[in-house]
């Protein structure tokens, strides 16, 4: 439908293949089996979540949140929760909010779930974003920790509205709601300005990143791992050269999974510690930068 080849996309973006959502499947269809995934691996049933934080860009429809749905599929009775909308920082923000609400006391049990269909509002006739997004999802549990066992560190996020245009679903909402124009005029989609969005992500994420360890007094020598935001292999190879990290200490799966927004984080931290990448008592950054613009990094000592 657009003028490409496979190798002019793993040239640009590194991405080799992605993973599309059978036309059946929603984010909260995804959102549900990462939960289980999650509970399943710590080995607690969902009546013992006090929260769900679902970070998402494509819930099922505008209410109920997507964390409602959720909730009621994996039977978690009695917890609260809530969607958060921060694009590709969506993770980012849902963990810096975890860490907070479990910081207080209460809850003890918040599950952050970062998941997107984004193949549902891609023009694939864009040629400049319809090669870029995949589907996926991907769940932490974030909960209590024993003395000496602390996980968060820190975190460092911010945004910047001024780039709001630079990459958007123009209609849909209360601005441009949903007509005959702006479904013909392919409103509903994902538009992008790459070079601005390719330029300041580069320059927000090692900036951020390197502001949230001077802050801490490391450097990245203490780093054991830097889980970037999966949006194009580029981009990553960029930050990692700004911040003067060994790419060994960099987690790259953006060839297998495409840019898949909330979810890249989530799935990247499976793989490395699938890979003994990422072990218990690790230090490790998470990164991103996505639509708003949306700015964020987590500072943690892994724990698993």
């Amino acid at each position: 439908m657009v003028e490409t080849s496979d190798q002019w996309i793993v040239d640009r973006t590194g991405i080799r293949q992605r993973h599309i959502a059978p036309p059946e499947m929603a984010t909260s269809d995804m959102a549900v089996e990462a939960a289980k995934i999650a509970l399943e691996a710590r080995g607690i049933p969902a009546t013992d979540l006090h929260a769900i934080i679902v970070c998402t860009v494509t819930p099922d429809m505008m209410f109920p949140s997507t964390a409602c749905l959720v909730q009621d599929r994996i039977g978690a009775k009695g917890a609260f929760g809530f969607d958060l909308v921060a694009a590709c920082s969506g993770f980012v923000y849902g963990l810096t909010t975890a860490a907070h609400l479990v910081a207080s006391g209460e809850p003890k049990k918040v599950l952050v779930i970062g998941a997107d269909t984004m193949s549902r509002i891609l023009n694939y006739e864009d040629r400049s974003t319809c090669i870029l997004f995949g589907d996926g999802a991907g769940a932490f549990l974030v909960e209590t920790a024993e003395e000496g066992q602390e996980g968060f560190i820190d975190y460092l996020n911010e945004i910047d509205g001024s780039g709001g245009d630079a990459l958007k679903m123009p209609a849909g909402g209360s601005r441009l709601p949903a007509s005959h124009e702006t479904v013909d005029q392919k409103l509903h989609c994902v538009h992008q300005e790459g070079n601005h969005v390719f330029k300041y992500a580069v320059s927000k994420m090692a900036e951020t990143s390197r502001l949230l360890l001077e802050r801490n007094g490391l450097s990245v020598e203490d780093i054991d791992l830097f889980v970037p935001h999966q949006a194009n292999r580029r981009i990553i190879l960029a930050v990692a050269e700004r911040l003067g990290i060994p790419l060994e200490k960099v987690l790259i799966n953006i060839h297998e999974y495409g840019n898949t927004t909330a979810a890249t984080i989530p799935l990247a931290t499976r793989d490395a510690v699938a890979q003994g990448r990422l072990k218990n008592g690790d230090l490790v950054v998470f990164a991103a930068v996505g639509a708003g613009y949306t700015v964020g990094a987590n500072l943690w000592r892994w724990r698993f």
